[in-house]
């Protein structure tokens, strides 16, 4: 007779316990990875949340210019001759010696000569012959009213010895003001409406 050899069947339980352990090392394995990753990311995460994010500072508030404000008013510089007294004005200039209005001293030729004293035979009087001058009188291009700053405007309240620049920019000319056909016609005449009166 053949005897049947009975082979004992594995038992389900190491199975189980190979197969539990096997998941245990995985497991650890991926643990060890999430650790590893956390320290390497974890002084970038640091450094992220100190680092702060830039202040915007408001935008500083330009003040807006009023409307209808007006300049100052600033005389230019005016030469005049020691010689015979001609007044060169850089708002007229010279056309006719080809000096365009608005050219100031300094900027004319050095070859510059007083035009009148040329003419008066008194020789040929250049840049050098002239001196610093500024008027103490203006008058009104409307009215020919003559502000002198020697006598001011009592009146008005303008002390004497006030300069003409230093009026008020709302001054108007006290001729001007009175006369109703003027107002009419051109209206108030300002600091601007009056021009230097070339006699001293």
């Amino acid at each position: 007779m053949v005897k049947t050899i009975a082979t004992k069947p594995k038992s389900v339980k190491a199975k189980t316990a190979k197969s539990a352990a096997a998941k245990k090392g995985v497991a650890v394995a991926a643990k060890k990875t999430v650790a590893t990753k956390k320290a390497a990311t974890a002084p970038l995460m640091k450094a992220a949340k100190t680092v702060k994010k830039p202040v915007r500072k408001p935008a500083a508030k330009v003040p807006a210019k009023k409307a209808g404000a007006k300049k100052a008013y600033k005389a230019p510089i005016r030469y005049r001759c020691r010689l015979c007294g001609y007044i060169y004005s850089p708002l007229r200039g010279e056309p006719h010696n080809g000096i365009p209005a608005g050219t100031e001293f300094d900027d004319l030729p050095e070859s510059y000569v007083c035009p009148v004293c040329g003419q008066q035979g008194k020789g040929r009087i250049g840049k050098w012959g002239f001196e610093e001058w500024r008027p103490t009188r203006y008058i009104c291009s409307v009215c020919s009213y003559v502000y002198d700053e020697k006598r001011g405007e009592p009146h008005r309240g303008i002390k004497p010895g006030t300069k003409f620049e230093d009026l008020p920019d709302d001054y108007t000319c006290p001729v001007c003001a009175i006369d109703p056909k003027i107002r009419v016609q051109f209206g108030k005449v300002f600091k601007q409406g009056f021009e230097p009166l070339y006699l001293g």
